[in-house]
């Protein structure tokens, strides 16, 4: 049985996820990089790559494309239905992370890239995680993303106004507590920190787990510049955040900058 927060389901019913990593500098910022980190840790093709959350395919198109056998598994019906068309050659079911209707052992890498930031409870982050880890084969791959628990904090900053209401209120508890209440923008999500995806990984048995800062600390100036001049002065932007993501990455610094941390694990 699938079953999700009202509350999220309600907001991807509105939300437009299609087009989130495409319509926009940042959007495309993490695309790529979320790409460029999963092509160090995957096993080549054609392996089978689980997609859990994968919602309307963007990832599991380009796995597709490069030859990987791809099944994509999101609670959301109208998900699905997108990931059929924007994705072909790729299967989508229906499907919760904490309770995968798979057997064990039968995916080369398992992906986690929405799961754990919409999942509020640790216990049901840990089942995720541990579930993605039963499906994986022995010494196979997981990846798992989650929302920087500082980068509510940056984005209201440079694009939504950092009063000192705001300040003080949902961003100082989300720095505080990584809880967040979907009151401005977004639906009830946890925000971690890099130490903390790490913690969460290990215990859920994934071994040599190790971390990326996915868009690197160069993101906020991404969006600032987008804000400020529009996204082609934005997307101007978009190489050099690549390459201070990549040297960032390369001297293990500034991990919770970024907008999204990756951890990576084998089972």
């Amino acid at each position: 049985m699938t079953t999700i927060d009202a509350r999220i389901a309600d907001f991807y019913a509105e939300y437009d996820e299609a087009s989130r990593l495409h319509a926009t500098a940042t959007g495309r910022l993490e695309l790529q990089r979320t790409r460029e980190l999963l092509g160090r840790h995957l096993p080549p093709p054609p392996a089978r790559v689980l997609d859990v959350g994968g919602g309307p395919g963007t990832h599991a198109r380009w796995l597709v494309e490069d030859g990987y056998e791809v099944l994509l598994v999101d609670p959301v019906p109208k998900h699905l239905a997108q990931a059929r068309v924007h994705a072909p050659g790729c299967s989508a079911e229906l499907g919760d992370a904490r309770r995968l209707a798979l057997p064990s052992r039968s995916f080369d890498a398992v992906l986690l890239l929405g799961p754990l930031y919409h999942l509020a409870d640790r216990a049901d982050r840990l089942r995720a995680l541990a579930e993605a880890r039963r499906v994986a084969v022995p010494g196979g791959v997981v990846a798992a993303a989650g929302i920087s628990r500082y980068s509510l904090m940056q984005d209201y900053t440079v694009s939504a106004g950092l009063t000192p209401d705001l300040l003080a209120g949902e961003v100082a508890e989300v720095v505080r507590t990584g809880s967040y209440d979907g009151s401005r923008g977004f639906t009830v999500a946890h925000f971690h920190t890099a130490a903390e995806l790490a913690r969460e990984a290990a215990e859920a048995g994934l071994r040599e787990v190790r971390l990326h800062g996915i868009e690197g600390p160069g993101w906020a100036y991404v969006v600032a510049a987008g804000r400020c001049g529009g996204q082609d002065v934005a997307q101007a932007l978009v190489p050099d955040a690549v390459a201070t993501a990549r040297l960032a990455d390369e001297q293990g610094v500034f991990t919770d900058a970024s907008a999204h941390i990756l951890a990576v694990g084998t089972s």
